[in-house]
């Protein structure tokens, strides 16, 4: 019979990469990402405007990422990366 182990997220830490890096964009406010995601929509827009296609498409693709950094951004703020963090609140 095999054993099964089930592996929570406990049993894991994050890496001081990340852990640096997240410690630097939780002093970012949350809002600067929609800002930046506004901006690249704006950009796009100018750009198509000009006829320059690809360029509006290419700044166009930027708009979902950072909303995207956004999220993990407050995610982050809110629950702590790991649960070592979340000990020391």
């Amino acid at each position: 019979m095999r054993s099964t182990r089930t592996v929570s997220r406990h049993d894991h830490t994050e890496g001081v990469v990340a852990r640096t890096i997240e410690k630097q964009t939780a002093k970012l406010p949350s809002d600067t990402f929609l800002w930046a995601s506004l901006g690249a929509i704006a950009t796009s827009l100018v750009l198509q405007s000009l006829g320059k296609k690809e360029g509006s498409l290419f700044v166009g693709q930027w708009a979902p990422t950072f909303l995207i950094l956004g999220l993990y951004n407050k995610m982050v703020k809110e629950l702590g990366s790991d649960h070592q963090d979340r000990a020391y609140r």
